[in-house]
């Protein structure tokens, strides 16, 4: 499914226009990343928590020379699925 799809479906499940569903989701979606951009944990119970999680500096390789490179530590975004979702998917 694609942001148009989610939309369409958004508008139907809601019954409002689409481009009321395109503005919360938008909306929903900015607040999400500026939240976790923030350093800050957003849950949503019984769909998941969105997080940013710290990645420690590592050694890699390249895959075409095997040569060694190193790879800095950076922050990432992160999404765990809730409880309900999980058992949802099974």
């Amino acid at each position: 499914m694609n942001r148009e799809e989610l939309i369409a479906e958004i508008s139907k499940s809601a019954k409002v226009s689409k481009k009321v569903a395109s503005e919360v989701l938008s909306a929903t979606i900015d607040t999400i990343q500026m939240s976790v951009k923030k350093g800050n944990k957003v849950t949503l119970v019984g769909f998941g928590t969105f997080e940013s999680r710290k990645r420690a500096a590592r050694i890699g390789r390249n895959p075409q020379t095997g040569k060694e490179l190193k790879i800095a530590a950076k922050t990432v975004p992160a999404f765990s699925a809730g409880k309900k979702f999980k058992e949802l998917v099974k």
